[in-house]
C-alpha cells in the first residue's frame, strides 16, 4: 500500500516561507514521478511542479514554479518529496498536496496522471 503524508502547511504572514514535506511509504521516490499540486477553496485543483524519478523536472508547471517561487526537491535516502515556498502570497492560500504516479516520467502530467495523492496540508497566507 502506497502511503502520502505532508506536513509543514500553517498560517503565515505574506512574504514568509514554508517548507512542505511528503513523507513516502510502500514506494520508493527515485522510482516515480512525483507531484505537487494545490486546490484553493471553490477552485479547480492546479499543478504546481512534477518531478521525475532520476530528479529532472516534469514539463508544463506553474509559472511561479518556473520563475523560482516553489522549488522541488526530493531527498531518495528519506524517501521524501519537499516544496519550498518563498515570499508567500495570499493567493497562494490553498489545501496542497503530494502525488505520485507509477510511471517514471512525468511529461507533460495533470493531476489525472496521478496514482496516489496524500491527505493534503492547509496553508494559509494572511495580508
Amino acid at each position: 500500500q502506497v502511503l502520502l503524508v505532508e506536513s509543514g502547511g500553517g498560517s503565515v504572514q505574506a512574504g514568509g516561507s514554508l517548507r512542505l514535506s511528503c513523507t513516502v511509504s510502500g514506494s520508493t521516490v527515485e522510482r516515480a514521478c512525483m507531484g505537487w499540486f494545490r486546490q484553493a477553496p471553490g477552485k479547480e485543483r492546479e499543478k504546481i511542479a512534477t518531478i521525475n524519478g532520476d530528479g529532472s523536472y516534469g514539463r508544463k508547471n506553474h509559472v511561479d514554479f518556473v520563475e523560482g517561487r516553489f522549488t522541488v526537491a526530493k531527498d531518495n535516502a528519506k524517501n521524501t518529496l519537499y516544496l519550498q515556498i518563498n515570499a508567500l502570497k495570499p493567493e497562494d492560500t490553498a489545501v496542497y498536496y503530494c502525488a505520485s504516479s507509477i510511471g517514471y516520467w512525468c511529461g507533460d502530467g495533470d493531476a489525472s496522471y496521478f496514482t496516489y495523492w496524500g491527505q493534503g496540508t492547509q496553508v494559509t497566507v494572511s495580508s
